[in-house]
């Protein structure tokens, strides 16, 4: 595979399509400067003011991203950004619309917060205190499993073992749910808006109260009246008849408000805090009456919204902001719309129906999943002959070849099997149950319907599968088998990436050629307060959507569209086709340019079936080759399972507390040399090439390797020590509260960077049948808010920060303590909010 250096990524001379035969005089020293510039970016003598930047010069977003930087720069220039890019598109457009602003003096905002550096030897001492409470965690969890084992293990007969598991799983259930409440109120106590360094013991505190609360089992009852019940018992106060289908829990209870008939939709972030600038900054978020909060909304600390007040998808709230009552918002950052993003209306739903459904959960919990799982796991354990052989033993013998071949035939029944069981259940019980939801009907929440339709979602949305067909040609059958409509598919070999999920997967349609990237999320369900409707969310044909997108039904676009990273896909105004869309709220921007089609010609024809048939190839071998590398890993816990079994009568609940210990410590360990041994232990190189290029194959194996260990680290030191081993190029007392990154050696991040939960670095694009990579780099004290996202080719200076779920676009240029947000991400030059917890520091 060839390896090509960041001058791919920008046009030489002879790439643009420049119009030689005319060049109009420029009229002002604003035209002639920025021709000039733009002329210097793309490395030719002179550009045309007249001149389309994409259509006629051939540039990308990527070089009018470089412009855009150069811009910013001169002192004696208006400052630029790529949303002017697209709303001018040549030199005499741009400089007249940049005509009237505010010349710009500095590319400095307002003084900014500087980062002060916290002591190595503090940075260690609180990760050490986070691993021994991680320890004595373990221990408190052996010592209570030894105990119940011992104790369901003197049952006689069937019935009485059923007795004894109610008891014991119930009781432990029971305390699960219980702790993290308890040790929320002794640790902490009644949260206020505050400030606090992190590393020091009050961060160690906070952390071991949001590590217990988000640990809870309670978080799997999301979406049930019993989670609101939960919620309250940590100190949040939220009125009657609130629906929350977010899994994001708050770390501070006590300052999240949600008034009655209040409805958050899913994968959106309310924690109550944030880290910035090495800092722990707590703060409220206050919901009115009968408010609506989209799916991917982010609320910052210290914002608010009014009674009937709504928040439409890929929205955010910065703080400071509130909505007035009634008020509709939408955007990153929020602002005023007309549209109506509660789209259904009320049913039947009182406190007695929410009581019923969850006193049902509870019976169902404690006497039939409680019971079967204690109960079952005992039956294994003393059913399986490997299982019950080593625990009977008197003598110990590790180098037995029977240790071995037992967790050899375990390992391939328990893992294999969940992978035929699973796909034969995933291709016929949600069908089943789909037979009792119709389309556009509106149903009552919590009765039989919701309780089918919950159960679809979570049963079709199984990450191990899209993870296992994904980013090739068989996901399109995979997603058929669930029940997706792909019509007639023209099939690429990425039709889709790794992570689709939806609502119901039989109310999902795909136009023919249409390609999708990864965290598309299908929102075909409505809800209310009291009601929910499942209605048909169609993807026109030849669309290509880019990462990280939440798609309505009803969403007003047609054929032919590019829908860009984070964009928030319209739900008013005329049907769009043939054209691109960008930001939150969205802006028309060109389809395609001519250096994203330079591929095209492989996609067609004979090119396209040869190229097509070598990928799959290469993909069934990739699919292969990680099934067996999972099931490898899960061989070898197996095996220290059953060796754990023979030296239980031994060390008993002290060995229960080392398996779970070096369970992920082996976890994490193997899966960074999987990820290091495919990439040769050496570094990406940016990249510009085919998705037919076996290079791209290649890298989409990385796609591949798991990483959702990474989030157990999150909010400690070893977190930045697995991004080291896993090529991250990270410096010193670096505070990752959440933060992934896509392509890890690509990445530099400095000393003191700070980096919030459900933020992405993202060093690649696939522009459809186009992909391309370059390095980021984060220098020394940047913040990343909440939900951020950073492309490819950025460089953020010293001290920058990026405001909460905004969207830095590729080849942007940050300088040294700037303030940028927003979707398209530009500078901020509004004074910032001072939290409220800036008048409480800890």
């Amino acid at each position: 595979m060839e390896e090509k250096s960041l001058d791919v990524l920008t046009p030489g001379p002879d790439e643009p399509a420049i119009d030689l035969r005319e060049y109009p005089n420029p009229e002002n020293d604003i035209e002639k400067d920025l021709a000039e510039v733009l002329a210097d970016v793309m490395r030719v003598e002179r550009v045309s003011i007249d001149s389309h930047f994409f259509d006629d010069l051939g540039a990308n977003s990527l070089v009018m991203a470089h412009f855009c930087a150069r811009v910013r720069k001169r002192a004696d220039l208006p400052s630029a950004s790529m949303k002017d890019i697209y709303r001018h598109p040549t030199i005499r457009s741009l400089a007249t619309g940049l005509a009237n602003a505010v010349p710009v003096e500095s590319s400095v905002p307002a003084p900014a917060e500087v980062v002060t550096p916290v002591a190595t030897s503090r940075y260690a001492f609180c990760g050490t205190l986070q691993f021994v409470l991680f320890l004595g965690y373990s221990f408190c969890a052996g010592f209570v499993a030894d105990r119940g084992y011992a104790w369901v293990s003197a049952a006689s007969g069937v019935i009485d073992i059923y007795l004894r598991s109610f008891v014991f799983g119930s009781a432990a259930f029971i305390a699960l749910c219980t702790f993290p409440i308890a040790a929320k109120w002794l640790l902490i106590g009644r949260c206020k808006p505050r400030e606090f360094p992190v590393w020091g013991l009050t961060y160690l505190r906070f952390w071991t109260v949001k590590v217990l609360i988000h640990a809870n089992p309670m978080i799997f009852f999301v979406g049930n009246p019993l989670y609101v019940l939960y919620l309250r018992a940590l100190g949040a106060r939220i009125g009657k008849g609130v629906t929350i289908l977010s899994h994001s829990v708050p770390a501070c209870p006590d300052l999240f408000t949600v008034g009655a008939g209040t409805v958050i939709r899913k994968d959106s972030f309310f924690l109550c805090y944030r880290a910035h600038a090495g800092r722990i900054q707590t703060g409220r978020v206050t919901l009115g009456r009968d408010v609506f909060i989209g799916e991917k909304t982010v609320l910052d600390i210290d914002t608010s919204m009014g009674d009937g007040a709504q928040l439409g998808h890929t929205s955010t709230l910065y703080s400071g902001q509130a909505v007035p009552d009634g008020q509709r918002w939408h955007g990153s950052p929020a602002q005023l719309t007309q549209h109506d993003y509660l789209r259904i209306g009320p049913a039947p739903c009182g406190t007695l129906r929410r009581a019923g459904f969850g006193l049902i959960t509870v019976l169902q919990l404690f006497f039939l999943y409680v019971p079967l799982t204690v109960g079952g796991a005992y039956m294994l354990v003393t059913q399986v002959p490997a299982l019950r052989n080593r625990l009977s033993r008197s003598t110990v013998d590790l180098t037995s070849s029977a240790l071995y071949i037992d967790a050899l035939i375990l390992s391939l029944l328990l893992f294999f099997g969940f992978v035929v069981v699973g796909l034969a259940v995933m291709f016929t019980v949600p069908r089943l149950l789909n037979l009792v939801v119709k389309p556009d009907k509106v149903y009552p929440l919590y009765g039989f319907h919701y309780s089918a339709h919950r159960a679809i979602g979570r049963m079709t949305n199984i990450k191990f599968f899209t993870w296992l067909f994904g980013d090739s040609s068989y996901i399109v059958h995979y997603l058929r088998g669930v029940g997706y409509d792909l019509s007639r598919v023209e099939q690429t070999g990425s039709n889709f990436g790794t992570e689709v999920q939806h609502e119901t997967p039989f109310l999902c349609s795909v136009g023919s050629g249409t390609m999708v990237a990864d965290g598309l999320s299908i929102i075909n369900a409505d809800y209310s307060s009291t009601s929910f409707r499942v209605s048909r969310a169609s993807i026109g044909s030849n669309n290509f959507l880019g990462n990280n997108i939440a798609y309505p039904s009803g969403a007003r676009t047609g054929k032919n569209c590019l829908l860009a990273t984070k964009v928030m896909v319209p739900l008013e105004g005329e049907v769009r086709e043939g054209v691109g869309l960008l930001g939150s709220p969205c802006f028309e921007i060109p389809r395609s340019v001519e250096r994203d089609s330079r591929f095209d010609h492989l996609r067609t024809g004979d090119d396209l079936r040869r190229n097509l048939a070598a990928k799959n190839r290469y993909n069934t071998r990739s699919m292969v080759f990680f099934l067996l590398v999972r099931w490898l890993h899960f061989f070898v816990l197996t095996m220290l399972g059953l060796a754990n079994a023979e030296l239980y009568d031994s060390y008993g609940h002290v060995l229960i507390a080392a398996f779970l210990v070096l369970s992920l410590g082996f976890t994490a360990l193997y899966f960074v040399l999987v990820e290091r041994g495919i990439a040769a232990f050496r570094a990406l190189r940016p990249q510009v090439c085919s998705i037919y290029d076996p290079y791209f194959w290649w890298h989409e194996r990385l796609w591949k390797v798991p990483d959702h260990y990474l989030d157990i680290f999150n909010g400690t030191p070893f977190k930045n020590v697995i991004w080291r081993m896993l090529g991250v190029r990270i410096g010193s007392r670096v505070f990752d509260d959440g933060c992934y990154m896509t392509e890890r050696t690509l990445t530099t991040i400095g000393n003191d960077c700070t980096l919030n939960a459900g933020s992405k670095i993202q060093c690649h694009s696939q522009e459809d049948g186009t992909f391309k990579s370059d390095r980021s780099t984060l220098d020394a004290g940047c913040t990343i808010g909440v939900g951020a996202h950073v492309h490819y080719g950025v460089t953020m200076g010293t001290g920058a920060v990026l405001a909460p779920d905004s969207f830095l676009m590729k080849g942007e240029e940050v300088p040294e303590h700037a303030r940028w947000g927003g979707n398209p991400a530009t500078e901020m030059r509004v004074a910032p909010h001072q939290p409220e917890a800036l008048t409480r520091k800890g």
